[in-house]
């Protein structure tokens, strides 16, 4: 049973989480951590949170950040480890999972997924400590902060995606994004394949990681919801990085690069690449796992990311 991150609170604060909703309807009875959920309307849609940990004020707040077609699931393995040391805030990015779909396309683009954010973190009157963002996460996270939605000490990326991705999903944030977007049929043609179990493991298999079933399970459970992959679809179509890796010189949080030596969809030369571009960042080569070696290796992150926060987390 995971630990709400609850009282003692800040003078607002308490009020704040006093007026979240409970689990978002759309989000399953058995998904992970489904006790910690709440509703939050920020920004003029209805976000699905989860609170987990300590309390504020007795731990250092982390945000975490899931990646293109995740959704809050994906840190579900890590959360035992951190639950002692942090308070943890994971949404679920919009569209994704069990957050709403902006009203606007522009919504799911790189500046609005953080102007997003931003309210979000207003709305709870909450500013987190540190930021994890896994792949496309990583990048939302810059913006975030770089656009002052938020000023951690910290800002972790694991296997982030701060230049057009290659390998397997290469192909998904070129124009081809943009005609399947385009095509109302799209969504829900994709979903009717993905959420077959052979062709959701080639695909995680291309990203140079292993997942047990249990791990596939939950990507197919997303990927057999059109809502979400339109949602997915249209951000990919929306993405652009260039004014962010023109930005990223002036990002004040220390920032921390993980990288996986066996990542397919994000070379690993990326964050070499991104030492010269931002003051003061470090790379952390881990051997083995793919893309997803947060899901891979979660006790070893986990670890590593205590580490990196300044906080140890015993394996």
């Amino acid at each position: 049973m995971p630990r709400p991150c609850r009282a003692p609170w800040p003078v607002g604060v308490a009020e704040a989480l006093a007026g979240l909703g409970g689990p978002p309807t759309a989000l399953p009875a058995d998904w992970p951590y489904r006790q910690a959920s709440h509703t939050v309307r920020a920004a003029g849609q209805d976000w699905h949170l989860q609170i987990l940990g300590q309390p504020l004020g007795q731990a250092p707040t982390m945000l975490l950040l899931h990646g293109t077609g995740a959704s809050t699931h994906s840190w579900r393995a890590l959360m035992p480890q951190l639950m002692p040391h942090f308070c943890l805030l994971l949404p679920d990015l919009p569209g994704h999972g069990a957050s709403a779909r902006p009203a606007q396309d522009q919504g799911l683009s790189l500046p609005g997924m953080a102007l997003g954010l931003a309210a979000l973190l207003k709305v709870l009157r909450l500013s987190p400590d540190v930021i994890v963002g896994h792949s496309a996460g990583a990048a939302v996270a810059a913006r975030l902060c770089l656009d002052g939605g938020a000023a951690p000490q910290t800002l972790i990326s694991i296997n982030g995606a701060w230049y057009p991705p290659q390998g397997v999903t290469g192909w998904l944030y070129s124009p081809m994004a943009r005609l399947m977007d385009l095509n109302p049929l799209a969504p829900a043609l994709f979903s009717w394949r993905a959420a077959k179990l052979p062709l959701m493991r080639r695909l995680v298999e291309g990203t140079g990681s292993r997942l047990d079933d249990e791990g596939l399970h939950w990507y197919q459970r997303l990927a057999a919801n059109p809502r979400h992959v339109g949602a997915v679809l249209t951000m990919m179509a929306q993405w652009d990085l260039l004014p962010l890796l023109q930005d990223l010189p002036a990002l004040e949080p220390a920032l921390q690069l993980v990288v996986a030596e066996g990542d397919l969809a994000v070379a690993p030369a990326q964050a070499q690449r991104l030492l010269s571009l931002v003051p003061g960042a470090s790379l952390h080569r881990v051997g083995g796992g793919g893309h997803l070696l947060h899901e891979e290796s979660p006790t070893a992150i986990a670890a590593l990311l205590g580490a990196l926060a300044g906080r140890p987390v015993p394996r």
